[in-house]
């Protein structure tokens, strides 16, 4: 039986999400305790890859099981996971040889961001005491949406054989005393929401127009863009699937 796991992680715990050698990582982590409780090696497969320092609210590994799983399986193996480690729920899917990566459809991220101090806030969003025009905010997320090449935004050294994205999501929105970009994408390149943001707020700031933003993505060099803004400020909310695509099994 194919199996998906849904975590929730706090990523300044970790060195990213990816199996990294002997890095504390968020994938290494849940494959240790799933091969503590089910008393073998078991490799996880996940859905969407995330940054050192990066945060998930939900994100999705799949690994297979021969036995079904103990009634308390999702509490045996919360207790097995650090505090800074979760997991929600548990499925199975209806399709045959499922995957957690290849058949999600989108993935939804968030960056936080707060311009008053507030120790509570603090490396869970970005500190940006800055004067922005939130106006202009507003039009670079939509300008994000007319483009499908999105090479700028990709840090070097990738893996993607493809720079092409399909936006789905793109905007701003007040959050309290905080301000918040989503964007939902069928797939994301290494870096791509941070400097998307990261530049976004460079347009903000007056540094560029909204017509130089246009050719800071036309120009597909990711020297142009602004991959500084830091990687716990963001948060990977949500890695969709297909309606009918997973069941919830009813797990303690």
């Amino acid at each position: 039986m194919r199996y998906f796991i849904e975590v929730c992680y706090d990523g300044n715990a970790f060195h990213g999400s990816q199996i990294q050698g002997e890095l504390l990582t968020v994938q290494g982590t849940l494959n240790k305790a799933l091969s503590t409780l089910l008393r073998r090696p078991v490799e996880t497969f996940g859905a969407s890859r995330t940054d050192e320092g990066v945060h998930a609210l939900s994100n999705m590994y799949h690994f297979d099981e021969v036995q079904d799983l103990h009634p308390q399986f999702r509490y045996k193996l919360n207790a097995i996971l650090p505090h800074t480690m979760s997991v929600q729920n548990i499925y199975t899917s209806t399709k045959d040889e499922a995957n957690a990566r290849f058949d999600a459809t989108s993935r939804r991220y968030r960056y936080r961001i707060y311009k008053k101090k507030n120790p509570f806030l603090y490396e869970r969003a970005l500190f940006y005491p800055f004067s922005i025009d939130r106006d202009t905010l507003n039009k670079t997320a939509e300008v994000i949406k007319e483009y499908h090449d999105f090479e700028t935004f990709s840090k070097r050294n990738t893996q993607s054989f493809t720079f092409l994205c399909t936006i789905f999501q793109s905007y701003w929105e007040d959050a309290g005393d905080e301000l918040h970009y989503v964007v939902e994408a069928n797939r994301f390149l290494r870096g791509m929401v941070r400097a998307l943001v990261g530049t976004q707020l460079q347009v903000a700031r007056g540094k560029y127009t909204l017509d130089e933003f246009r050719k800071i993505i036309e120009a597909k060099d990711c020297t142009n863009a602004d991959f500084s803004v830091a990687g716990h400020g963001l948060y990977l909310e949500a890695v969709n699937y297909p309606d009918d695509y997973l069941v919830q099994l009813d797990l303690k």
